[in-house]
């Protein structure tokens, strides 16, 4: 998913050059020519619509000014880059105390507002970064916090809210490294138990031996090791919300007094003498179908039932696309600043390469996989080559490493098959049709487009011919005049065509 930017100008001329110079930028571009529309666009409940704001200050009716005012009266936190024919002191200072992060002066140049798109996106995303950060520790983490453009987690979120009203037990399933923990934590944080505390138990990784003695505490002598009191993770929830992850890998002895804990809403310690009662909010997840395992007689029927109250299913990430890129940004600028690097940005072609692999792994990968390029950038801006493992599995972004040259080496075999030249392709919004101040040759626009076609579809010479409207024969022929192409498989496959 690319970035999207609103332009708010109340002058036609202004919208489409800065319409243009967005969009070749690589960018999904909204105009509006009022700020009562714009108002309208970024308060509709869907705020994460918008990655960065250009607003005009001299507008009719609501001005730039009016507008700033307006999104911090509601809380609205896009950056907002503000443009004017008036470009002094007082009006810079004024803007930026209304909550302005950049000031650009008409006719702006095109570096100059490419820079200032990218700074509001890394201080929008740094600002995120921290603010959940920071609601995450204190236990208020809201469902503000997990901005999405995905329909599919926007209709989650939508039910997670409901549910969030209420202390009904929640089941939330899907795939490992979705979020799970994630979405229980704004659940939390969207209820009336904002603020207490919030116990994690990961079911998997307990000893069978010591489930009880976790989950419900022991007194001192309980058994042998028992050299201290252990209070245990119900009563250390006590007032907030006890999280069950993969609660699915409990023992059935264990979900015998889980289920009375839940249905009578007290424990008994190992070792002691009277129950403690208890009130909490039970919240379960599981990356298996529960389902599945009570008719294997795996999990008790009616422990299934006292959890599965109300389901919540999170989508995989590679459903969820649309979030890739702003997922990416915040653990860009989160691991750029614990590892000391001054990384401002990814480029266009590391975000198609992130945005079209399928991260089996999830959120959890997309993470790991962020973390190790923050490592291993050198400059100020993350490429295909700090993701060498994604791009080893992907058509079309391949990154070459020559091997060095030895005096035994022996030439490789000739392929029957054309050996295609894997060249990265640029985001083809950002097509540059213009060279200095003269239009591109007709070859070279060629060129760019059948590199394009060549990765989107896989090197599938068929489906490339067909959807550029040329026969094989001739796709083959410019391959190998635009030098995409090695040898002479050109002429080989074009006769054999």
């Amino acid at each position: 998913m690319t970035t999207t930017v609103l332009v708010v100008d109340d002058d036609p001329v202004q919208r489409r050059l800065l319409d243009a110079m967005l969009k070749r930028f690589g960018y999904d571009v909204v105009v509006t020519e009022s700020g009562d529309e714009a108002l309208a666009l970024l308060g509709n409940g869907e705020t994460g619509a918008f990655d960065a704001v250009v607003l005009d200050l001299v507008m009719p009716n609501l001005d730039g000014m009016g507008v700033l005012s307006r999104l911090r009266e509601r809380g609205i936190d896009t950056p907002v880059i503000v443009q004017t024919a008036n470009g002094s002191i007082e009006t810079v200072v004024s803007a930026m105390r209304a909550g302005a992060v950049d000031f650009v002066v008409k006719p702006v140049g095109t570096e100059r507002l490419q820079i200032s798109i990218k700074n509001a996106l890394k201080l929008g995303a740094l600002e995120h970064e921290l603010r959940y950060l920071k609601r995450r520790a204190s236990g208020q983490l809201g469902f503000r916090d997990l901005a999405t453009k995905s329909p599919d987690m926007g209709r989650v979120i939508g039910l997670a809210e409901r549910a969030a009203k209420s202390n009904i037990p929640i089941l939330i399933e899907g795939e490992s490294g979705v979020g799970k923990e994630v979405l229980a934590r704004a659940i939390q944080g969207s209820s009336d138990r904002k603020g207490k505390p919030f116990v994690t138990v990961n079911c998997g990784a307990i000893p069978h031996n010591l489930v009880e003695s976790i989950l419900f505490g022991h007194e001192k002598g309980a058994f042998t090791g028992a050299t201290e009191r252990h209070i245990g993770k119900f009563v250390e929830a006590n007032g907030g919300t006890l999280f069950l992850d993969e609660v699915g890998e409990l023992p059935l002895d264990a979900q015998v007094k889980l289920l009375r804990a839940i249905q009578e809403g007290e424990v008994d310690p190992v070792g002691g003498k009277k129950s403690v009662r208890v009130d909490i909010r039970i919240i379960s997840a599981t990356n298996k179908s529960l389902l599945d395992q009570v008719k294997r007689g795996e999990f008790r029927e009616d422990l299934y039932y006292r959890l599965n109250v109300f389901p919540i299913t999170l989508p995989p990430l590679r459903q969820r696309w649309e979030d890739i890129a702003d997922l990416a940004r915040g653990f860009l600028v989160r691991f750029a600043a614990e590892e000391g690097k001054k990384l401002r940005a990814i480029s266009p072609e590391a975000l198609n390469l992130i945005n079209g692999y399928d991260w089996p792994g999830n959120v959890r990968q997309l993470e790991n996989a962020m973390f190790r390029a923050v490592v291993l950038a050198d400059g100020d801006e993350l490429t295909i080559a700090e993701f060498p493992q994604i791009a080893a599995q992907m058509e079309g972004f391949e990154v070459h490493i020559p091997a060095a040259p030895t005096a035994t080496a022996r030439p490789e075999p000739r392929d029957e098959a054309p050996r295609i030249i894997q060249v990265p392709v640029r985001d083809p919004n950002a097509l540059d049709l213009v060279a200095g101040s003269d239009i591109r040759r007709l070859e070279e626009l060629e060129r760019e487009i059948i590199k394009f076609a060549l990765a989107h579809y896989r090197g599938h010479m068929s489906e490339v011919s067909r959807k550029l409207g040329i026969g094989r024969s001739t796709l083959y022929r410019k391959l190998k005049d635009y030098g995409l192409i090695e040898g002479d498989a050109a002429s080989t496959n074009s006769d054999a065509a």
